[in-house]
């Protein structure tokens, strides 16, 4: 437990916010660059933080916490605050949202057909706990596995818990080696973030040369997803390694790896504001000031107008925190997650030219009635009994609407609507998100109320990987999945 003074408590607390505020600002330009990147310092310079979810869901979780008469951290009054309070569509924001709709509570909110599970959007949430559990990393821990179990599941949960338990260790010791190895002994063994950053601390005592660690990090926990967990918490702790101590030049190499570029940013400028206040330079915080910039994503709350009444807010909260541990949901039932139906086939690919218009082939009559994992779906290369796999979706739409349709997968791919050619490609990169799938893998559609078909074409893979799929239909104006229009089968 931590023994600071309520003086030195807030201070640290501030410089958590600081940071989280100086890396976030640093970083957003750059969202998604592959990199490596050359900034400095800010490019463009800005008058004003830059709103980032990365801060706006802690604004309001400390919003929810507030509210209640005894505050609990709970996993429940943070899955009704997505419902209540949150219009973010992106990745397994948007899974999550989806499927607490259709019924699924936490944990399986995460868990159930979502491809982002390990993705960054809860590691980059974890300063909250960290703040209301400083100096007593296991109350950290599952302060934030309540709150990354709604939309992450597995790495996912791990990278909050880990950051968690990292940050809140930081309130009361400042030895970089000590930190990295009491955290990493949070996690187990043969998690990926544990051995993905000891192979960075490694890498980095061996050459002393971040581009190259950066590249060795590339090679081997690289992925398409620019938002992966595992290799953009090992850009994080590189930045941490190979600034030396300064707080511009960290920031500036873990942002520079590229990727996931404000969440590296923001979370290492905030674990080095809490290590130590002073270490965030004036010419870092003059541009962007001390106001808190909420994301319009974010309604119906009512947030501090500024950092500082932020900190007074979870210093408040702390005391108010003292002595309630979070509730016990071990004893939920787990809900009945369904399958999604789908007639599975197999073909010849002479058709599957990958030009625009191919035609869709006929529908075998010797197919199959499949009940797939969900709209996430894989098949083993060896359960191929042709060269492509053809599945056919019936989907209902309760209303006409514009809609997006989405078929993403990295195999060679076609995809067709009530007949009609949509899209085609050869192989390619996997991130089936409804704001930034891959080119020819959706297209924006008006259709009418009532009954659709869907079929898609998948190529077996070359490679003798498995084949993996994503089939989505979203709202075209608010990028939202549109609920219940597969055909669930429940058990």
């Amino acid at each position: 437990m931590t023994s600071l003074s309520k003086t030195e408590l807030h201070r640290r607390m501030m410089g958590c916010w600081l940071g989280k505020a100086v890396g976030g600002t640093l970083g957003m330009p750059f969202e998604g660059h592959d990199g490596p990147l050359e900034l400095t310092f800010y490019d463009p310079v800005p008058t004003t933080s830059l709103p980032n979810d990365d801060l706006d869901l802690q604004v309001l979780w400390a919003y929810v916490l507030d509210k209640m008469e005894t505050p609990r951290v709970s996993r429940h009054a943070f899955a009704q605050a997505w419902l209540d309070h949150v219009d973010f569509p992106w990745d397994e924001y948007g899974k999550a949202i989806r499927n607490l709709k259709m019924g699924f509570g936490p944990p399986w909110s995460g868990s159930y057909d979502n491809w982002f599970q390990t993705s960054m959007g809860a590691a980059i949430r974890s300063e909250i706990w960290a703040c209301l559990a400083p100096g007593n990393p296991p109350l950290a821990m599952k302060y934030a596995y309540e709150d990354a179990c709604v939309d992450h599941a597995g790495e996912g949960i791990w990278a909050e818990a880990f950051f968690a338990a990292l940050e809140s260790a930081a309130f009361v010791c400042q030895d970089q080696s000590t930190l990295l190895d009491q955290a990493l002994d949070c996690l187990p063994e043969q998690s990926n973030i544990r051995l993905a950053i000891e192979d960075t601390r490694r890498w980095w005592s061996q050459n002393n040369d971040w581009l190259a660690v950066r590249q060795q990090i590339l090679d081997k926990w690289g992925v398409d997803n620019f938002t992966d967990v595992t290799m953009n918490l090992s850009f994080t702790i590189l930045g941490w390694l190979a600034g030396g101590g300064d707080f511009g030049k960290s920031i500036c190499i873990a942002v520079n790896c590229g990727k996931d570029t404000d969440c590296t940013g923001a979370t290492l400028g905030a674990l080095m504001g809490i290590i130590d206040p002073d270490c965030i330079d004036e010419h870092w915080l003059k541009p962007i000031g001390l106001d808190l910039v909420v994301s319009p994503e974010i309604h119906d709350i009512e947030a501090p107008k500024t950092l500082g009444g932020f900190t007074d807010l979870i210093m408040s909260l702390k005391n108010r925190l003292d002595s309630v541990p979070p509730e016990d949901f071990s004893q939920d039932e787990k809900p009945d997650l369904p399958g999604v139906a789908a007639d599975v086939a197999f073909v010849d690919a002479s058709w599957l030219t990958g030009d625009d218009q191919t035609p869709m082939p006929s529908f075998p009559d010797q197919n199959k009635r499949t009940i797939l994992q969900g709209t996430s779906a894989s098949l083993a290369s060896d359960a191929f009994e042709g060269e492509v796999l053809l599945l056919r979706y019936r989907i209902n739409l309760p209303e006409k609407q514009a809609v997006l349709f989405m078929f993403n997968t990295p195999s060679a791919s076609c995809a067709w609507l009530d007949g009609k050619f949509c899209f085609s490609r050869g192989e390619g990169s996997m991130v089936p998100a409804l704001h930034r799938a891959p080119d020819n893998q959706i297209t924006t559609l008006e259709l009418e109320a009532g009954e659709h078909e869907i079929v898609a074409a998948v190529a077996k893979p070359a490679d003798g990987k498995d084949a993996s799929w994503v089939c989505g239909i979203g709202d075209a104006q608010t990028k939202q999945w549109v609920i219940n229009v597969f055909e669930y089968v429940y058990s």
